[in-house]
């Protein structure tokens, strides 16, 4: 085979997969396309409450805590060392009637109710950082003095 026909040749089968792939991605935009247009909608869902939040307390302190949520702030749920949504309501609870926190009792352990953590802490428990509603190494250590 000449030097010019083999050339030829390997630009044609290129061109033939390039025609092919192009026509599969054209299928999968026009098959994207007619999905889209069926009526389905999507419907946006509030983000889930995380299943637990511990902030660095072990399974032990974290029972310390259930155990005090259960005494005073009606905590009934296991005594298992898992500050899951029930736990974090009970604790806004204390924290609502306390500690200045004011938003939903709604388990989530967000700003707002770190915030509030942070104040109890800061009064009792050695906590020196600023109220910022951030639980880093300074609200995780006076969290485990508490719950000791």
């Amino acid at each position: 085979m000449r030097p010019n026909a083999l050339g030829r040749t390997i630009a044609g089968v290129v061109a033939v997969v390039g025609l092919a792939a192009g026509s599969v991605a054209t299928a999968g935009t026009a098959f994207a396309a007619t999905a889209s247009t069926t009526g389905t909608t999507a419907v946006a869902q509030p983000a889930a409450v995380a299943a637990t939040q511990n902030f660095g307390l072990t399974t032990a302190e974290a029972k310390n805590v259930q155990n005090f949520l259960a005494d005073y702030w009606g905590y009934t749920g296991a005594i298992d060392g898992q500050l899951g949504t029930n736990s974090w309501k009970a604790f806004q609870r204390c924290l609502a009637t306390y500690w200045g926190y004011t938003g939903a009792i709604d388990g989530d352990p967000g700003t707002n109710t770190i915030k509030a953590l942070q104040r109890l802490l800061k009064d009792d428990y050695g906590y020196t950082g600023e109220i910022d509603g951030i639980a880093g190494p300074d609200t995780r250590a006076a969290f485990k003095r508490f719950a000791a």
